[in-house]
């Protein structure tokens, strides 16, 4: 069973589109720090490492641990751009529900590609994050955890000798299926 108290996250920054800072495309030096919005002022984030090759169209393919608390509701992505005159000037800003990447009909460990629109400190449309993000389990890659069950809460094992997966349907009933 997964910790209520807080999940763990690896969110991969893939790439930016179309940055721009006072309306002009930002020349290099963009990166990106990820943290969960927290009810802590003190919230823990990780940045990528700048990218100084890709102007207004970054690519990263970094990936980033992310923790989560229990009663997170976003992922906040930001992207800001380095200068050695102006420090590190924020670009624009992602707020992703969780929502979007937990909970559903999804495994736990499903690996979720997402591209939000970031807006800049205006409020205005300021380009486009890519990201992927995965939630890490205990049981991802074959480890365990002393605290899981061999048994699974629902749905069907699938083979116990190869892992330790389950299969699980959703019944869908239509009304008035049998009419004849």
């Amino acid at each position: 069973m997964a910790n209520t108290h807080h999940r763990r996250l690896a969110v991969t920054v893939i790439s930016g589109e179309d940055l721009r800072i006072n309306d002009k495309p930002i020349k290099n030096n963009a990166f990106v720090t990820v943290k969960a919005d927290s009810h802590s002022s003190t919230s823990l984030y990780d940045s990528t490492k700048p990218d100084a090759r890709g102007e207004s169209y970054p690519y990263w393919d970094e990936k980033l641990p992310v923790d989560l608390p229990a009663g997170s509701r976003y992922l906040v992505v930001e992207v800001h751009r380095r200068s050695s005159l102006a420090g590190d000037v924020l670009v624009g800003t992602a707020w992703i529900p969780v929502s979007d990447f937990v909970g559903g009909y999804a495994p736990e460990n499903y690996q979720h590609f997402l591209s939000y629109r970031l807006r800049d400190a205006k409020g205005q449309r300021n380009g486009i994050i890519n990201i992927s993000v995965r939630m890490v389990t205990s049981s991802y890659k074959g480890t365990s955890s002393s605290s899981s069950s061999s048994v699974p809460e629902f749905g069907i094992p699938m083979d116990r000798e190869k892992n330790s997966r389950t299969v699980t349907g959703v019944p869908i009933w239509y009304p008035n299926q049998c009419k004849s």
